[in-house]
């Protein structure tokens, strides 16, 4: 891609609530080095975001419009990345995808709607390799930390038993912050396009359903609460999972399934121990917490204080075909669904413009496309751990 283009990385929806602290974050880190700008809709609006968040009074501004093909394009042919933060992806994305992929542009985004992704790659895939496109989807909570702490305890199980983990379990041990209300946006938003539709239900539904067409075994239905003896707590079904674990298969995939081609994964949340464990699990399983009037609303979030009290912390179980175990552990120090997100989305952008100068174009997840690169970043600036934890 040439030099020779204004940015190397344009925040979309730079206005909005998420990309301001998107925007806030590259201020206050020099930019992570790169030639930056903020855009969105409003002029007007940008440049009182900027001023608000202490940005360099000279921050490039540019005008974009999701309804506007040809501010789109512009937008996309004067940068070598695009950082988008406008979603429901399915609703405002696909025209942004789709300009990304023909002029050779970079693209990261926060998706978390598999069946918009699965449409987008399937569309799109052969232009983005053309043009040298590198397309990463789900570079937020889901599913960055769950994506490279699966290669992390891969990494580290070939290192101790020379070979991987023939299956990894995910548990959420804990989580402090909220859902993002563009979560919530689009999740309702792929409900709606899935109602009715045997086809789009039926990616939904298949764990294997962005893993350009490979078929593995029978994986862990990880839809009811139960004690989990590997842990001695109770689990209750975890929201982000049907997002995840497709994102992890398709991983393994693209990487040439060093996983193995028996892999199998799953994801729960960890409710406690006891009769008190298993009362948590029930009442957590009993609420969608992106339904009904209490969920985040889009350009609604929580405050400083409260994105700067949140954390999560992520164990990972991994056991070979031979019965060894390895578990480690993810953690990250602001509440999961901005604080953290919007350092996560930042460092892939600047990671893939940055760090993977040999990397092909086309459709990526987190893991084959930055990996420990990644990785590495978000341990050095972001406040992340990946380490080994011994049973206890």
């Amino acid at each position: 891609m040439s030099d020779t283009r204004d940015f190397d990385v344009v925040i979309y929806g730079a206005s909005g609530f998420t990309g301001r602290l998107v925007s806030e974050y590259m201020a206050a880190c020099q930019g992570l080095g790169l030639r930056w700008a903020m855009a969105g809709r409003s002029l007007d609006k940008l440049a009182q975001v900027r001023d608000e968040i202490g940005a360099a009074a000279d921050t490039p501004l540019v005008a974009a419009d999701a309804s506007d093909p040809a501010s789109l394009n512009a937008m996309v042919g004067s940068t070598r990345c695009v950082c988008t933060l406008v979603g429901p992806y399915q609703l405002y994305g696909s025209a942004l995808v789709a300009a990304c992929a023909q002029l050779g542009t970079h693209y990261v985004d926060l998706s978390g709607e598999p069946v918009w992704m699965y449409q987008m790659i399937n569309r799109h895939q052969q232009e983005a390799a053309a043009s040298g496109a590198r397309i990463v989807h789900s570079c937020g909570f889901d599913s960055v930390p769950f994506d490279l702490g699966v290669l992390h305890l891969q990494n580290l199980a070939r290192e101790r038993f020379g070979k991987p983990c023939q299956q990894v379990h995910a548990r959420v041990r804990a989580m402090k912050g909220a859902f993002s209300g563009g979560t919530a946006a689009s999740l309702n938003a792929t409900e709606d396009a899935i109602a009715g539709n045997e086809e789009l239900s039926a990616v939904m539904n298949d764990p294997f359903s962005l893993a350009d067409g490979f078929r593995g075994p029978e994986q862990p239905a990880g839809d009811s609460v139960y004690e989990d003896d590997m842990i001695g707590m109770w689990v209750t079904p975890f929201i982000m999972a049907v997002i995840n674990t497709k994102n992890i298969h398709r991983s393994n995939a693209l990487m040439g399934h060093p996983y193995g081609t028996d892999f199998r994964y799953d994801e729960m949340m960890v409710a406690g121990p006891g009769d008190k464990g298993k009362a948590a699990a029930q009442a957590i399983a009993s609420v969608n917490p992106l339904r009904g009037d209490h969920a985040p609303k889009p350009g609604e979030g929580p405050s400083k204080e409260v994105r700067e009290a949140g954390f999560f912390d992520i164990l990972f179980i991994g056991s070979t075909d031979d019965g060894r175990e390895i578990r480690t552990v993810v953690t990250g120090n602001m509440d999961p669904g901005y604080g953290c997100t919007a350092k996560m989305i930042a460092e892939s952008a600047a990671c893939l413009v940055q760090d993977c100068p040999d990397l092909p174009g086309g459709f990526y997840t987190p893991a084959p496309a930055m990996g420990e690169r990644l990785m590495q970043r978000l341990i050095d600036r972001a406040g992340f751990t990946f380490g080994l934890e011994e049973k206890a």
